[in-house]
Formats: structure tokens, C-alpha cells, sequence
């Protein structure tokens, strides 16, 4: 194998055609089609919404990869596409996809978890990941604390939501502050003009007695809904900047406390932040200082990195072809639960030597 495996990766489980290219940990094109406008006016991710978009951005997005990488197809060591978790119709999009595409250029194929992806993608900035790493993944659908001993075929959940992830739970506080869809992004921008102090909301699962490293967000989200309610049910004006201030502070207290805990307890040095939420400039903060405060090393990708995109796909499957993992069989599904345990979904391939001719130059030249 290649020590700088050459690899595509395609990303559909949610509502973001992503399409990225490594060469090794090079990332060489990040190419993403994003339906968040046509949810917006739903104020959430429409499930057949998202299928479609995958399936008309599809062809599209590999062919501006391509050329953005300055590549073509068939000098390619592996196409790595996401298998699950996520959402089914779209998971099939991209799964069904990469499986044309692999077969018709004669390549191996890899389907990748979603979750290990976000962790993987560090390496695009910031080099090898450490063995042991701690993961701490923030996102619509997860809150999740991870320990990967190896990305490729150890993740250990650790601990993780037991109800509303923490960016669930931003969409739906904007939502009753009329500040639109999708939530992280506007209230973190409101929160920078607001005092963080100004109400005290509750930080669910810190007790004494409570699970050590799993999240509870569904208790602060109602508790600031009906803050809000009251004050608007007696006339007053709601401050929007100090709600989503204090909101925001509740949810990134909680998240890098249980985190740090977590490496401690564990005697692991070095904590890996990933996920859209890590785009959070106050997470990114507040994380920081605890983590100097405990001699943790922080990581954490440049935002574009953190939000579901297809360079982290091609990331994990890279690192795949590189330490020889097999690849995936031709009948990979999507697995809408498919858990982390499972970083990647092996088998083998039929001998690609004996894979019938496609003639399709046009396409994959």
C-alpha cells in the first residue's frame, strides 16, 4: 500500500453533500453542496428534502473535487464514503454513489463511521492523532465523549447524550428567540453581546450522583423556553443577547467540564474537539483555558473542518488504506445506527482485475 494513499470521500448523513480528496493527511479539495436553505423554512432538516439534494449534487461535487485537486479519478487508491450514523435515505445516496463510482473505476471501497470521520479529521491540520486520543464530538445529532486508541479500529464510547444533543438544542432555543435556522451559528453571535452571567441556567447530569460523562440538554432547553415565555407572558422584553449568552454558557460549561473529567480519569493527555458545534467560539474558549488549567493538550480543526464535510471521510479512509484495513464488500448498506464501535464496515472486494469494463471516460478521466 501507499504510505500517501491518494483517496475521495464522500459525506451525505445529513443535509451537506460533501466531497473531499487527501493525499495522506494532505487535504488537496474540500468540495460541499449544502441544502440548509431549502430547511430553513421547515426550521429543521427535512429527511427527503436531504435525499434529494444528495442525489442532484452528487455527480456535481465529485467532478468540482476533482478538478479543485487538480486529479483525476483513475489515479485514485480508494474512494471512502460515509456508511452511518445518520440519516437513511441520505446515507443511501452516498453510499450508492461511492459504490458506482468504486466499481466503475476499479477501486477499493470503504465505508467509514461518521463519528470516527469527525475525529479523523484532525490529522488534515494538526498531524497524527495521538493513541490514546479523547474525543469530545458536539453536533445536531451528538454529544459524545470517545476514546480512540486507534481510529481505525478502536473507539470506545465513553459517554454521550441521553436526550437532546447539544445542537439540537441550540436550533430549538433559537428557534423560540425567532432567530431562524440553523441555531449554533446565531446565537453564538447574539452570546458575543451578551453577559453569560445574567441567568442562571441549570447544567443537566452534574451531580454528585449523576452518569460521569453523559449529557442531558432536553432540562436546560425547557428551562430557558419557559424563562422566556414568563417574561413575555408578563409584558417584558426578552434579552436576547443575555439569553443566548447564559443559554450557550450552560451548554459549553457542561460540555468541557465532563470532557476534562474525562481525561483525567483516564490518563489521557490529549483532547480532540470535533463536530459543528466546535464551531462555537466560546467552547473553543472556555475549553482552551481548562484544558491548560489540567496539562491537556487541545485540538480542535478550523471550523469549516468541524461541520459535516467530505474531507473527513476521505481522511479516515486514507488512514484506512495506509495501515492495509480491507476494504468494504459491494453489498455495504447504510446503517442509520451503525455504531462507533464500528470505525470502518470491512470485507473484501472480488478481485478488481476481473471488475467488467465500464466505458465511461468522459466521467472518470
Amino acid at each position: 500500500m501507499a504510505d500517501q494513499p491518494l483517496v475521495l470521500g464522500i459525506e451525505t448523513s445529513c443535509d451537506e453533500t460533501g466531497v473531499g480528496i487527501v493525499h495522506g493527511t494532505t487535504l488537496l479539495a474540500d468540495a460541499v453542496a449544502s441544502s440548509v436553505d431549502e430547511h430553513a423554512r421547515y426550521g429543521g432538516v427535512v429527511p427527503e428534502v436531504a435525499s434529494r439534494a444528495h442525489l442532484e449534487a452528487m455527480v456535481p461535487t465529485i467532478e468540482r473535487a476533482l478538478k479543485d485537486a487538480g486529479v483525476s479519478a483513475k489515479d485514485l487508491d480508494g474512494i471512502a464514503v460515509t456508511a452511518g450514523p445518520g440519516l437513511a435515505g441520505a446515507l443511501l445516496v452516498g453510499v450508492s454513489a461511492a459504490k458506482a463510482y468504486a466499481y466503475a473505476l476499479g477501486k477499493p471501497l470503504y465505508g467509514v463511521n461518521h463519528l470516527a470521520s469527525h475525529i479523523c479529521v484532525d490529522q488534515l491540520e494538526h498531524g497524527a492523532l495521538p493513541e490514546p486520543t479523547m474525543a469530545l464530538l458536539v453536533s445536531g445529532g451528538h454529544s459524545s465523549l470517545l476514546l480512540s486508541t486507534d481510529i481505525t479500529s478502536d473507539v470506545r464510547p465513553m459517554g454521550s447524550t441521553i436526550d437532546d444533543a447539544a445542537g439540537e438544542a441550540f436550533d430549538k432555543i433559537a428557534r423560540v428567540l425567532n432567530l431562524g435556522f440553523p441555531g449554533g451559528p446565531v446565537i453564538d453571535r447574539y452570546a458575543k453581546e451578551g453577559d453569560p452571567e445574567a441567568i442562571a441556567f441549570p447544567r443537566g447530569l452534574t451531580g454528585p450522583r449523576d452518569p460521569a460523562y453523559d449529557f442531558s440538554f432536553s432540562g436546560l432547553k425547557t428551562a430557558v423556553a419557559r424563562w422566556i415565555e414568563a417574561r413575555r407572558a408578563a409584558g417584558e422584553e426578552v434579552p436576547v443577547r443575555d439569553v443566548a449568552a447564559s443559554f450557550q454558557e450552560a451548554v459549553v460549561d457542561v460540555l468541557t467540564r465532563k470532557a476534562v473529567r474525562a481525561c483525567k480519569d483516564q490518563g489521557v493527555d490529549h483532547l480532540m474537539i470535533g463536530g459543528g458545534v466546535a464551531a462555537n467560539s466560546r467552547l473553543r474558549v472556555l475549553a482552551q483555558e481548562r484544558c491548560e488549567a489540567a496539562g491537556i493538550r487541545l485540538r480542535v480543526p478550523r471550523p469549516k473542518l468541524c461541520t459535516d464535510n467530505g474531507a473527513m471521510v476521505a481522511a479516515l479512509g486514507a488512514e484506512m488504506v495506509a495501515r492495509g484495513r480491507p476494504a468494504s464488500s459491494w453489498d455495504l448498506s447504510a446503517d442509520s445506527s451503525l455504531p462507533v464501535t464500528d470505525p470502518h464496515v470491512p470485507g473484501n472486494l472480488p478481485d478488481h482485475d476481473h471488475v467488467h469494463e465500464v466505458s465511461k471516460e468522459n466521467l472518470y478521466s
